[in-house]
Formats: structure tokens, C-alpha cells, sequence
């Protein structure tokens, strides 16, 4: 291993040390680091545990794996386990490290040991002000299955039954939710099937600004639409247990098709619309 010409501490931190090392008369800010680790934690009932924690240098909190960095002397393993009960009050199980790595290897010479321990016991934790436990998932999410006709001379696709099933914790207003999910997927149909701004790269302007040439769906591209909605009461995520459906329903739509159109016809289109002269 290479070493520098020389080397100077120009600042001694809590947190770390920056030296200036002289390398063939080239200098290098390098950040001192005694090594972190950190932890995919999962649970007898598979859940794995976040921490959402307040990180100044990005201005806002972020979810993280349970992580930290290891005191002085300590083992990696042993700073996993220990910050593992602290922050989330997660103990024993079966431990494996997964991987050890340079975060920064341009400048900091941090070394970080990504451990996964399964089968962990809940505890009590002591976690520090700025850290928040988190153990559930706060997303909707769904599955959408498409069936499609394929004109086999001309290309043609009709879409002739959509069924879509969501998690969206409880939901509130079956009317005008059911409604929400419709108008998502037949928006999605449109972003697979028709919808597309052509470019004039000369201009830069979009030349079919308009709905005569900017095609959507209509009633007659619909086909049945059915939708069914997990009944649950999502208490941990808010006392109305319910969850957001803003656009959810155009999710994994236009990639359900896609697929669809696959299984039909073998060619795999990736540039959206799937228009005529794409499966010619």
C-alpha cells in the first residue's frame, strides 16, 4: 500500500479529523473516519425496520437503515449490535455481515460494514432526540393485470378488461374512490396506447398542442374496468386509517399493457405510446 510524502492534521473534529497528505507534491483533503455500520434489520414477521432521522447537512429528515459509527476499539459487530438496540430496540437474531466498503473514497476514508440480522426481538430502545423509529410502510400500492387483443395483420391493441386491486388502508368514500382508481387506469391506458408530444427540435415547441392531434382515450378504447380495494383499517399510519390514493391508480398500468402486449405478440416495445409501427 502506497503511503504520502507527508501528512498534517489541519482539523481535529468529534466526528472526524481532515489531514492535508502531500502526494508527489500534489495535496489531498482526505476526512478521517473511525467506520460506521449499519443494519437491515427484519423481524419474525418480516418487516423491515427505518429510522427517519434529521440530517443537517441535507436540510431534512431522511429514512435510514439503523446506523452508527463505531466507538473507539470497538468490533464492527458489536457496534451494529449496540446500535441496533439503541435506536430501535431491536436485539438478538442471526447476524451475517453482508459487505464492507469505502462511502467516499475520494476524500474520506470512512469504512462502512452493512450488516443484515434476521429473526430480531423488540425492545426497549434509547434512541437520541433527532432519530425516529419507523416499522410501517406509509405508501398505497396495488396490482394491475391487463388483457389485450392484438390485430395480428395490422397491429391494432384493444384492451378489453382491466382488473386492478389496491392497498390503500380504509377507504373512506367507496364512490368517489372507485371513481378515482377508473379514471387512473384509463388515464394510464392513454400513456400507453395514444398519449405523445412530438418535438419540433428545430423550434423547440410542441407541434400537437392540441386535442384534435394530442390523442386520448375515448369511450370507445374503454373496455371493463374492475377494481377491487383491500378492506383494512391502516391505524398505524393515522387515526382515520386511511391512505392517500392520489395517482395510484395510473401506476403499473401502462407496464401491465406493455407486458400484455409481450405475451401477445413477442416484441418488447419500451418507447411509449405502443403505437401501430412499433409491433409491424
Amino acid at each position: 500500500m502506497k503511503e504520502p510524502d507527508a501528512s498534517r492534521t489541519v482539523y481535529d473534529g468529534q466526528l472526524f479529523d481532515v489531514v492535508v497528505e502531500d502526494w508527489a507534491g500534489r495535496e489531498r483533503e482526505i476526512a478521517e473516519h473511525r467506520g460506521a455500520t449499519a443494519i437491515v434489520a427484519i423481524d419474525r414477521e418480516g418487516y423491515v425496520t427505518l429510522v427517519r432521522q434529521l440530517r443537517e447537512a441535507a436540510r431534512k429528515q431522511l429514512l435510514e437503515l439503523p446506523a452508527g459509527t463505531l466507538e473507539q476499539g470497538e468490533e464492527p459487530l458489536a457496534s451494529a449490535r449496540r446500535e441496533l438496540a439503541e435506536e430501535v430496540g431491536l436485539r438478538g437474531g442471526r447476524w451475517r455481515e453482508l459487505a464492507t466498503f469505502y462511502t467516499t473514497p475520494g476524500f474520506c476514508r470512512e469504512r462502512m460494514h452493512l450488516f443484515l440480522a434476521e429473526d430480531v426481538e423488540h425492545g426497549e430502545a434509547s434512541p437520541e432526540e433527532d432519530e425516529e423509529k419507523k416499522t410501517h410502510a406509509e405508501r398505497s400500492w396495488g396490482a394491475v393485470f391487463t388483457e389485450v387483443r392484438v390485430d395480428p395483420d395490422l397491429g391494432i391493441i384493444r384492451v378489453p378488461r382491466v382488473v386492478a386491486t389496491y392497498s390503500v388502508g380504509r377507504l373512506l368514500n367507496h364512490k368517489t374512490g372507485l371513481s378515482q382508481f377508473q379514471g387512473g387506469i384509463v388515464w394510464g391506458i392513454g400513456m400507453a396506447l395514444f398519449e405523445e408530444s412530438v418535438l419540433d427540435e428545430r423550434a423547440g415547441r410542441i407541434v400537437n398542442g392540441n386535442l384534435a392531434e394530442y390523442h386520448v382515450p375515448v369511450n370507445a378504447d374503454i373496455g371493463a374496468i374492475e377494481v377491487e380495494v383491500v378492506d383494512e383499517n391502516d391505524a398505524a399510519f393515522n387515526v382515520l386509517g386511511a391512505r392517500g390514493i392520489g395517482e395510484i391508480g395510473i401506476t403499473g398500468v401502462a407496464a401491465a399493457l406493455a407486458n400484455a402486449v409481450y405475451h401477445a405478440t413477442g416484441k418488447r416495445v419500451r418507447d411509449l405510446p405502443i403505437t401501430l409501427d412499433k409491433l409491424l
